[in-house]
Order: structure tokens, then C-alpha cells, then sequence
């Protein structure tokens, strides 16, 4: 389900009714634990977190012209999917944040590889998303993303 905006502000007054406040409130705690070089963007037609140019100039080596990706949030069908690139890419960081979940949220973990789905909006774990968010800095996820994820032919 593409996000409906051209803006971060548009995607948040643009939400299904019930999906209003969760969203708004996920993207909020997020805003508010999100280590500094990250910043709120439209990110593949959808509300991103990442690190933009003027910080990481390659871009996503997929894309170059869209910021490196980080973190989102989307409304789809029937969840609202929070997604982090961190728990993809670093082992560690997943494990911990498997094994917390259960302390934070009644309901199972629904989760792809960076994919977290939330179909109770009402059991979603804003504390949980907020101490992963603050878990990587800005350069630890460009040095990680560098490493596991450009290819060697675009590396300089």
C-alpha cells in the first residue's frame, strides 16, 4: 500500500481512521529516539528514517538518488509494519530485540527480515521501538551498511 503524501506531514494527516493515532504515535517515538545524522523523509514513496546526502552523499547503492534507509513505518492492509535496518543487518541487535519483545507486547512477534508487522494496533510496543531506535548511531549503520551491503565494485 503506497503512502498517500508527497510529505512526511501529508503521510501522517493522510491515515485510515484508526490508524491515525497508532502511526502518529510510532512515528513520534521514533522521531524522539532517533540518534542524531538520521532525519523523518519520504523514503521509496513511504514515511522513512535515514540518513540523508548532505551526510552520506553515495545514497542507497540500489538507488543512489534516495537517501541511505534506516528505518520505516507503513500502513498496509491489515498491520502497521514497522521496519529497521539494523536488526537486518546486525545479528546481535536481533537477538536482543527477539528476546525483549515478549516483555513489551502481548502479541506474537510477527516479523520478516526487517520487517515488524503490528496487527493489534492497541498492543503495539512504542517503548521497545523506541530503545532499538537509539541503539545504532548514524555512523555505525553507514560503517555496517558499507560492509555488509555495498558492493565492492561501488566501494571508493
Amino acid at each position: 500500500m503506497k503512502a498517500q503524501g508527497k510529505t512526511v506531514k501529508d503521510i501522517l494527516l493522510n491515515l485510515p481512521e484508526d490508524r491515525l493515532e497508532p502511526f502518529n504515535k510510532l512515528h513520534n517515538v521514533i522521531v524522539i529516539n532517533l540518534p542524531k545524522g538520521f532525519e523523518p523523509a519520504i523514503s521509496y514513496g513511504g514515511l522513512g528514517y535515514v540518513v540523508p546526502h548532505k551526510l552520506y552523499p553515495a545514497g542507497y547503492h540500489c538507488k543512489p538518488e534516495e537517501p541511505l534507509p534506516f528505518a520505516g513505518i507503513a500502513s498496509q492492509k491489515g498491520s502497521i509494519n514497522f521496519y529497521h535496518m539494523g536488526i537486518y543487518a546486525n545479528p546481535k541487535l536481533l537477538n536482543w530485540f527477539v528476546s525483549e519483545y515478549p516483555k513489551h507486547s502481548k502479541q506474537k512477534l510477527d516479523m520478516g527480515k526487517s520487517c515488524v508487522r503490528f496487527k493489534k494496533l492497541e498492543d503495539i510496543p512504542y517503548k521497545l521501538i523506541g530503545e532499538l531506535i537509539k541503539k545504532m548511531s548514524a555512523k555505525e549503520w553507514i560503517e555496517m551498511y558499507e560492509e555488509k551491503f555495498v558492493p565492492k565494485s561501488k566501494k571508493k
